[in-house]
């Protein structure tokens, strides 16, 4: 297993000048010695990669993974590039890149569904499967988000943590996991307001309809049972035109279901890998 690193990434952003590039140390840690194809894992907006960690574990290191803290989340620089979807896509071409690994299958929740599509639209020879969880090409509306973005400016994180986590899990697991409940809030709270902000900004100006249509597959889109984000017609929705896709519900869990059900949840990815052959 390969500890923490951190490492300078150059990521392409879609600028008007299209040459142009911006430094950005990414931080990422790469577990498991599998064979079959690397699984890449994307976080939500205002978490880091550790909310991986039980599934990770739960796949044994006969599958090797990939978990990154999206641009300015976790221990990864904000940097000066744009803050779009596909700006943060570049981010994981060049993390990539730097770890010479030509193709994966990608696990992306919530905005990290929408930077999966993005990647596997901009270049679907890299990516051998998707696992869409929570997500969906487009997700919310303008004047949500921009109320989102002023609350935040003008409170910061640590005013709004409940709204967030009551979204983030089950009535459920906000009643009997306190532990793990405070554990997940100071994650929350301690994202820099900056790199929350620009991720906000960078779904309500997303709109990945296009290219989810485009998506040949395989894929699995999930949902958390009790996830009021992405209701289960919305994940439906982006599942139907995909032309090898599957929907699952998880039961008993909000936003993350990663977290509160990480057995269902390494289930499901096992049998994707197994059925299409990717391990």
């Amino acid at each position: 297993m390969l500890c923490p690193a951190r490492r300078r990434v150059h990521a392409r952003a879609p600028a008007a000048n299209a040459n142009s590039r911006f430094e950005c140390r990414i931080h990422y840690r790469v577990s498991g010695w599998g064979s079959g194809t690397p699984i890449l894992f994307s976080n939500s907006i205002g978490t880091d990669l550790r909310i991986w960690d039980a599934v990770v574990e739960m796949l044994g290191d006969g599958v090797r993974t990939i978990r990154y803290d999206t641009r300015g989340h976790g221990l990864s620089e904000h940097g000066d590039a744009p803050s779009t979807i596909a700006g943060y896509a570049a981010d994981v071409a060049g993390l990539l890149d730097f770890l010479e690994i030509e193709s994966t299958v990608v696990r992306g929740l919530s905005v990290g569904g929408m930077i999966a599509i993005s990647r596997a639209a901009a270049r679907p020879d890299r990516v051998r499967g998707l696992v869409l969880c929570d997500t969906a090409p487009r997700i919310g509306t303008d004047e949500m988000w921009n109320e989102r973005v002023k609350a935040i400016a003008e409170d910061g994180l640590e005013a709004h943590a409940g709204p967030i986590l009551e979204r983030w899990f089950s009535g459920e697991f906000r009643e009997n996991q306190r532990h793990q409940l405070a554990a997940w809030r100071a994650m929350l709270v301690r994202t820099p307001k900056a790199g929350y902000l620009a991720v906000c900004a960078a779904v309500r100006d997303g709109d990945l309809t296009a290219q989810a249509s485009a998506i040949g597959g395989p894929a699995l889109c999930v949902r958390g049972g009790e996830d009021a984000a992405t209701p289960p017609a919305l994940v439906r929705e982006m599942a139907a035109p995909i032309a090898e896709s599957d929907f699952l519900s998880i039961d008993g869990a909000g936003h993350l279901p990663w977290i509160e059900q990480p057995a269902k949840m390494t289930a499901a990815i096992q049998a994707l890998l197994k059925e299409k052959k990717l391990v």
